[in-house]
C-alpha cells in the first residue's frame, strides 16, 4: 500500500522540460607529497521529452567551490614612510577555491535575480562580511579579495570554456591547483534560458590527504601537543645531524 502511494505521488509530480544528467571523470582526489594538481572532466546532457523550446538558446554554467574559510582583508596605507593598517573587513566564509566555467559571458546568460537566488558569481559566493573600524566601502575589500585570489589562481572565471553540442551535450574541465585544502568541493551545474535557471544539479569532489601527509595532518588536528613535541624533536635531530656533518668535514 505504501509503495503504491509513493509511486502515485511520483507520477503526480510535474515533469520538468529539461533536466541535467551529468558525471565526473573522478569524484575523489588524494593529496600526497607528489601531488601537483589535477584536472577533472565534467560532462553531461540536458534531457528532455520534447524538442527544445523556441526562443533563447540553452546555456550552461558550472561552478566548483572549495570549503569555506574565514579570512580578514586589511587595507594598508603608507604613513610617514611606514605601512600601517587603516581598516579591515572580516569575511565569515569565502571559498578556498572557486571556479566558474560557462558557455558565454555570465552577464549575458544569467540574470541578476537568479544570481542572487543561487549565489553563482564570485561576489555572491563570498559569505557575509563584517567591516572593522576605519574600513571604507565593502565593495573595495571584496574587489581586493577577488583580485588577490585570482592572482593566486584559486578564483577563476572562464567564460566560453563549456562545450555545448546540439543544445544538449556539454563538457568542460576544471584544473585543481596543488595547494588544495582538504574537504568537499561542491560542483554545481546550471541550465539557463534567457537568463533564467531551468535546472540545477549538484555533486561533490572529495579531497583528502593520503599517506604520511594524512597521518601528520590528523596528528596536528587531533593531538597538537604530541605533534608539537615530535616537530621539536625532529628539528633538534636535524640540527644535530647538520652540525655533525660540518664537524666531520672540518676534520
Amino acid at each position: 500500500m505504501m509503495r503504491a502511494l509513493i509511486l502515485w505521488l511520483l507520477l503526480a509530480l510535474p515533469v520538468r522540460a529539461e533536466e541535467i544528467v551529468s558525471g565526473l571523470s573522478q569524484s575523489g582526489v588524494s593529496i600526497d607529497a607528489r601531488f601537483d594538481g589535477t584536472s577533472i572532466l565534467i560532462y553531461g546532457a540536458a534531457m528532455r521529452e520534447e524538442k527544445p523550446p523556441a526562443g533563447p538558446l540553452l546555456q550552461v554554467i558550472i561552478t566548483v567551490a572549495g570549503p569555506d574559510v574565514p579570512i580578514v582583508v586589511r587595507q594598508k596605507e603608507r604613513v610617514a614612510g611606514i605601512w600601517v593598517n587603516q581598516g579591515a573587513m572580516a569575511v565569515d566564509g569565502a571559498p578556498s577555491f572557486y571556479a566558474i566555467m560557462t558557455t558565454g559571458p555570465v552577464e549575458d546568460i544569467l540574470s541578476l535575480a537568479e544570481d542572487q537566488t543561487h549565489d553563482i558569481s564570485i561576489p555572491r559566493a563570498i559569505g557575509a562580511v563584517r567591516l572593522g573600524p576605519g574600513a571604507g566601502a565593502a565593495s573595495d575589500y571584496l574587489a581586493a579579495l577577488q583580485r588577490i585570489r585570482a592572482t593566486q589562481g584559486v578564483y577563476r572565471l572562464a567564460p566560453d570554456t563549456v562545450l555545448l553540442l546540439q543544445q544538449s551535450l556539454f563538457r568542460t574541465e576544471v584544473s585543481l591547483p596543488a595547494n588544495l585544502i582538504e574537504g568537499d568541493y561542491k560542483v554545481r551545474i546550471f541550465l539557463t534560458r534567457g537568463g533564467a535557471v531551468v535546472d540545477v544539479q549538484e555533486s561533490v569532489i572529495t579531497v583528502r590527504k593520503a599517506g604520511l601527509e594524512r597521518i601528520l595532518y590528523r596528528m596536528a588536528q587531533d593531538q597538537p601537543l604530541l605533534y608539537g613535541v615530535i616537530a621539536l624533536l625532529l628539528a633538534a635531530l636535524a640540527g644535530w645531524a647538520a652540525s655533525e656533518v660540518f664537524r666531520r668535514l672540518r676534520l
